[in-house]
This record gives structure tokens, sequence and C-alpha cells, in this order.
């Protein structure tokens, strides 16, 4: 059994004038993100949208440190950009589409994810999203971890580092024995 965890693909991480963008790169992976979301979707294959949540001016999350703030609770930030906010829309309320707020990087820090996974007897995992070389990064490592297969989609990852997108795609290769699907 497989799933598709969406991760973070929000205005405030693709937009042009989002929070903390990725902006050209984000912007064009949608059409694949996008196609690949809807073909698990209609597979009635397991979707999960793992979304960053962040309270405004939240003194005891590391992140402020290092981030402008981004996907604050109830701001228009934090949701789903371009097409994939049709996408949801329309599937929100099938069994087999899920949606977690997470707080930190990986999909898997404070959620059910790995219980509402295994519950479906999942062991196969493929990853899309911003940004590749932390969200995406720190899910895939989780994942790893935890026993699952991945499967990382290049042209449905995206980064505003291009050094690290690429940096991240090897050691998801060869550290993590995931499979990039070209």
């Amino acid at each position: 059994m497989k799933a598709l965890i969406s991760i973070d693909y929000t205005n405030d991480f693709v937009a042009d004038d989002g929070a903390l963008t990725t902006g050209a790169a984000g912007q064009a992976i949608e059409k694949a993100l996008v196609k690949l979301t809807k073909t698990f979707t209609e597979n009635n294959d397991f979707v999960v949208y793992a979304i960053d949540r962040h309270e405004k001016e939240d003194p005891y999350h590391p992140e402020n440190k290092l981030f402008p703030p981004h996907n604050l609770k109830d701001t228009t930030g934090r949701n789903l950009y371009g097409e994939l906010a049709d996408v949801y829309e329309k599937s929100q309320d099938q069994a087999n589409v899920y949606w977690i707020d997470k707080r930190h990087y990986s999909a898997f820090s404070g959620t059910d994810l790995d219980i509402r996974l295994r519950e479906r007897g999942i062991t196969e995992l493929h990853l899309s999203g911003v940004c590749t070389d932390i969200c995406v990064l720190h899910t895939a490592v989780d994942a790893y971890n935890l026993g699952y297969q991945i499967f990382i989609h290049k042209q449905a990852v995206a980064s505003f580092d291009p050094v690290g997108h690429e940096w991240a795609l090897s050691h998801f290769k060869h550290s993590l024995g995931a499979e990039i699907v070209e």
C-alpha cells in the first residue's frame, strides 16, 4: 500500500509575495505536483496534506530565530497554493484524504501520521512539496527511520536554495535509499 505526502505547498512558501517563498522554483513544480496529487486521489491511495501551522510571535518555537513568520494560523499565507487548493477542496471529504497541521519540519514530528499510515498498512511513501532540503528532507529522514520505503518525485519538489535542493536529492538516494522518480 502507498501514500502521497504533500508537504507545505502553500502561499507563504510558493507565491511571489509569500513570507518564505521558493518563488519561481516552487511555482515551476505546480503542474507535476497537482497531476501527482490527482492521480493518488483518484486511485483512492492515501493522500496526506502535511502543512506547517505556526502561532504569531510564539516565543518557544525555534524556527522564529531562523525564518520570518510564515504559515501563521488563520492567514491566507497558509492556504494551499494555486490549483492544489482546488484539488484539495474537491476531495477533502473523501476517506483517503487527510490534513495534518504540523509544527515542525517533519510531518511525523508531533503528529499522528505514523499511526494513520500503519493502520492502513502503508509501507511506501511518495513525497512532494517544499522545501526539498528542509521539510521534505526531515519527513524523509523520519520515514526512513520508521522503516518506510521512500519515493521522491523530483519534478514535484523544490527549494529556495538550489544547492540545498540538489544536495537533498543526493542524500535521499545515497543515505536513505529513496527512489528518485524522474
